[in-house]
């Protein structure tokens, strides 16, 4: 499992690093791993661009970036926990544990996510479309000039339950599986994918690398957060009827997304919740038709926006419980 040598000593890490994220969210005035990743992944790409072009050269040099900066990123992390856990003593082992515990808390988006979420569903109720566009272009790639309040509280139901498992449930698995080296390498590939992973006729090719490792790495974890949004929902609802169509939904329409991840948790949340996600909408000016998720039933989003809130926090707390049971089971002689 983790590649620490002191497993005790993980589970106190993880356990902090967890509570850290919940109570500080993203130190945005502290140096951020996910920011220097994207720093020097912009200066590949400048570099890789001006050296060269072509399909070819650019898949090429995409696949050279993913070595690069998931390889990096692994081994430093690998021999920067080895060195404080292993090699350190007194007043600075403390101050490397803590660095630690800091780290950790950096690959998960708890705290984050929901208050992003919040923010956005604060302006609908209080009907400012405007202020409501704005924070939902913060948390979407989507153009938002067009959305009406449905519209915007549709995205936001997408992005949450989408974000569960690429925010908080997949750093969390690797984190379990592999430690810290093991999550900030996902956090890497994530980044690699949310800079480069795009299928445009600037990233087709550079790009391709990124994506398709995104998706590897995403494909447990994405079917473990629709997983979480049905046992959430039976959690706080008490129906089993609507976990059950949490999880046929997930199944049935999981695999319409465009994405072989995304549209797990996202399907898991409109059976949990009884709307209909995706259909249509634009990107950079071009309408994408994106197929229709859930079967529906309601229509008032701003009713399922709140729910979708509580289920997804309700579906985080889930997650730090088991991952945090499978490393006692597994520190326990």
């Amino acid at each position: 499992m983790a590649l620490t040598a002191d497993r005790e000593m993980f589970l106190i890490i993880m356990i902090l690093a967890i509570l850290l994220d919940i109570v500080m969210g993203d130190p945005r005035r502290l140096l951020h791993p996910v920011r220097i990743i994207g720093w020097c992944i912009g200066i590949f790409e400048r570099l890789a661009r001006k050296i060269g072009k072509g399909s070819l050269y650019e898949r090429c040099a995409g696949i050279v970036l993913v070595i690069a900066i998931a390889g990096t990123t692994f081994c430093l992390s690998f021999f920067l926990q080895d060195l404080i856990l292993n090699g350190s003593s007194g007043p600075a082992r403390v101050a490397g544990i803590a660095f630690l515990v800091y780290l950790g808390s950096t690959t998960l988006a708890s705290k984050e996510l929901i208050r992003e979420g919040s923010g956005v569903i604060e302006a609908v109720s209080i009907n400012d479309i405007g202020l409501a566009r704005r924070r939902v272009s913060m948390i979407v790639g989507r153009d938002v000039d067009h959305l009406d309040m449905d519209g915007i509280m549709r995205a936001t139901i997408e992005t949450l339950s989408e974000n569960l498992s690429d925010g908080i449930i997949a750093p969390l698995f690797y984190l379990v599986a592999g430690g810290l080296p093991c999550a900030l390498t996902y956090k890497a590939i994530n980044t690699l994918d949310s800079m480069v992973g795009y299928r445009n006729e600037r990233y087709r090719y550079f790009g391709w690398a990124s994506a398709r490792l995104d998706d590897i790495v995403n494909y447990i974890p994405a079917r473990i957060s629709g997983l979480l949004i049905a046992f959430a929902s039976l959690i706080l609802s008490g129906s089993a009827s609507k976990a059950l169509t949490a999880v046929k939904t997930m199944f049935l329409d999981g695999n319409k997304h465009s994405s072989p991840n995304s549209g797990y948790p996202e399907a898991a949340a409109a059976g949990a919740l009884g709307v209909k996600l995706g259909g249509p909408y634009k990107y950079r000016g071009i309408v994408l038709q994106k197929p229709f998720i859930g079967t529906g039933g309601s229509d008032n989003y701003l009713r399922a926006s709140y729910e979708t809130l509580r289920t997804i926090r309700a579906a985080c707390f889930i997650g730090f419980f088991l991952a945090s049971m499978s490393v006692f089971l597994w520190v326990r002689p």
